[in-house]
Formats: structure tokens, sequence, C-alpha cells
């Protein structure tokens, strides 16, 4: 036990600065995560409108985010965090005062286009803070500490996708949705009070190219790099596949599971506590076999997510969701890790910027998984994607090579 190493990076007093804006901004995306699903869905009762809400915020997401890495690569990542997390703060008390005013409600037919500009907008301001919330990491610990700091990052992120959702769903059930909005909104405002005393972390790069020939060069480089190609490609494919349940929630609570928003919140608190688990687990191993361990993490995911999306017992489908969790957790933390370690050092905000196209594709996948719901139900549609998901890890355990090398 003395040789355990979970908790190394919280030594260092400016990753515990970074860790304390991670923490209120993460807050408040996993709040806007429930309420801005399930308010979308009581308001319209369509998943190919929850599609499209999740579609408006890939699209700006996944475009922008590859000019947020050019941005990480030439500017101080400091201010880009803290003029993205103001942002979102105003984003948030918008959207609180269309609902306690009444513009955003049941009543005004078509009110809901306001959730979808607010989270087209929210797209914009990701994709081009998030390449920098990520690539500071690495300068922020030593590279022996990397592993360990993106596993306590991605633990800090999963203690709020456990305890968030759930504070969230209670505010619904008991207050009202605005109540979550304004939360939310004291959320942003703690993360931009942290990251305010962060130093500078890094000199900004050069500026003598245009930003489309940094773009070209950084697809050249992971053209390139097979090692960082194939950790972004399986990356991306796992998230295309798995993630589109997280937005489908609202339906699984609403129409298989019959709960309410207390319940749907519970729900994405189990996945959370699996995370959590996953999370203290990496942080405390030594940094080999990290590749084997990334597709494992991918099977996990994809195996329980099949059996979760044909489980209509609510005590197994928690059980169940814990583990897609763990899985998730896994994926999301091997994969930073084992780019930002094997990435060279004047290319990592871009190629960040490539693996943060996550979200956006992610949202894609729930677009078209939406779509794929109205017709053949929501669990064919999850299920089906886990199915694919399952066969294409075990093929990458099978026969991806390069992948099981990775330390």
């Amino acid at each position: 036990m003395r040789n355990l190493r979970t908790f190394d990076s919280l030594k260092n007093p400016v990753y515990r600065l970074y860790y304390g804006g991670m923490l209120g901004q993460m807050a408040a995306m996993n709040m806007q995560l429930v309420t801005q699903s399930l308010l979308i869905y009581r308001l319209t009762n369509s998943t190919t409108i929850l599609g499209t809400l999740a579609l408006a915020h890939a699209v700006p997401l996944t475009v922008l985010s590859l000019f947020g890495g050019v941005l990480a690569d030439r500017l101080e990542k400091k201010n880009i965090l803290l003029t993205g997390q103001s942002l979102s703060a105003l984003i948030a008390l918008c959207v609180a005062f269309t609902l306690a005013f009444g513009y955003l409600s049941a009543e005004r037919a078509g009110s809901w286009w306001i959730l979808i500009v607010a989270a087209a907008v929210q797209g914009i301001v990701m994709g081009l803070m998030m390449p920098s919330r990520q690539a500071i990491i690495a300068e922020i610990v030593s590279p022996e500490q990397l592993m360990n700091a993106v596993a306590l990052n991605t633990l800090g992120m999963n203690l709020l996708r456990f305890m968030a959702p759930a504070i969230a769903g209670l505010l619904i059930d008991t207050y009202s949705f605005e109540a979550v909005y304004y939360a939310m909104t004291c959320m942003y405002l703690v993360a931009v009070f942290f990251i305010s005393f962060i130093p500078r972390t890094g000199a900004p790069g050069a500026r003598g190219q245009s930003v489309f020939t940094d773009l070209k060069d950084s697809f050249n480089y992971v053209w390139n790099d097979r090692t960082i190609f194939l950790i972004l490609g399986f990356t991306l494919l796992l998230v295309v596949l798995s993630r589109p349940y997280q937005f489908l929630l609202p339906v699984f609570s609403e129409d298989i599971l019959k709960t309410d928003a207390t319940g749907l919140g519970v729900l994405m608190s189990v996945s959370g506590i699996g995370a959590m688990i996953g999370s203290i687990f990496l942080a405390s191993l030594p940094n080999k076999r990290r590749g084997i361990m990334l597709a494992i993490s991918g099977l996990i995911m994809g195996m329980m997510l099949v059996s979760f999306s044909f489980s209509e017992s609510w005590p197994l489908s928690l059980v169940l969701i814990g583990f897609v969790g763990l899985g998730d957790t896994g994926r999301m933390t091997l994969a930073n890790t084992l780019v930002q370690y094997y990435v060279a050092h004047d290319y990592r905000g871009r190629v960040m910027s490539l693996l943060m196209m996550e979200f956006g594709i992610m949202s894609f996948g729930v677009f078209f998984a939406g779509i794929i719901a109205e017709s053949i139900g929501v669990q064919w549609s999850v299920g089906g994607m886990a199915m694919v998901l399952t066969l294409m890890s075990i093929l990458a355990l099978l026969f991806a090579q390069r992948l099981r090398k990775l330390d």
C-alpha cells in the first residue's frame, strides 16, 4: 500500500488549482447532460429531436475543436480556459432566464429551439476550449506522473458524473429546471475562480504560418505516426459505438424502466460510481500494457451495454450501467494518456483536438441512433451498436499487434 501512487499528482499545487477548476466545470456539464436531454424530451416526446439536440452540439464542437487545437499550441492555455468557462456560465444563465420568464415552456409550441441554439453555442465554446483543458495537464506534471494526473482528472470527472446528475434530478423534481441552470452558472464561475490562480504554464508557439497550414501539418503528423493514428482511430470508433446511450438514457428511464427525473439521475450516478472505481484503479497502476487495457475497456463497455439495452429490471440495469461506466472511464483515461505520452510536444494541442473530436463525433452517433430508435426502438438501436463495439474490441485484442504492445 505504501508504494501505491494513487494521489501523487495532487501534491503539485498548480495541479490542485487545475483540479478545482475541472470540478466546477464538470459539475455544470454533468448537470447539463441530464437536464438538457430530459427537458427537450419532455417538451417534444421525440427521440429525433433529442438526437437533433446532440447534433447541434456536435457540428460546431467537431469542426472548431481543430481550431481549438491550433489555439492551444499558439496561445496561453490558461486564458483560453478562463474565456471559455466565463462564456459557458453566460449560456447557462440565459437558458435559466428563458425558463424563469416562460419563453421556454410546453405552453409555447416550438420553444425547444432555444435549447438547440444553446447547445450549438456551447459546442462552439467547448470546441475552442477543450483541447487546451486536456493539453495543459502535460505542462503541469512530469511525464512519469502523466497517467496518474489524467486518471485523477477522470476520477474527478466521474465523481461529478456520480453526484451531479442525481443532484440535478432532485432539483428538477423538487424545484424546477431553471434551478438547475442557475446552479450550473455558479459551478462555471467556481471554475473561473480556480483557473484564474494558475500561473503561465508554457510559452505560446510560433505564429508565423497560417492556421490552415498548422492544421495541415497536424494531419500529416498523425498520418505518418502510425501509433498516434491507431490510438485516435480506435478511440473514435469506441466513442461512436458506445456513447449514444448517455444521451438516450431519458428514453430508457421514461419508457423502458418507468422512472422519473430522480431515477434518471440515479442511473447516471451509478454509471459514475463504476467510472470512479476504474479511475482509482488506473491511477494506482504502473505505466505498462496500457494498449491491451484500452481494448479490454472497449470489450467491457460493449458487453455491458448489450445487456443493459435489453434489461427491463431496475436493479439489474443499475448493476449493468455501473460496469458500463467502468469500461468507459478505462477508454477515456487510457486513450488520453497514450496520446499525450507518445505525441511530440509541438503537436500536442492539435493532436489533442483530434481526440477531443470524440465529443462531437459522439453526438453524430447519438443523432443517427435517435433516428434508428424511431424505427426499431431504442433498445435495438443502442444494443445493436454495442454488439458491433464488442466485436471490434475482440478483433483489436486478437489482431492489432501494435496496439497490444503500447505501454
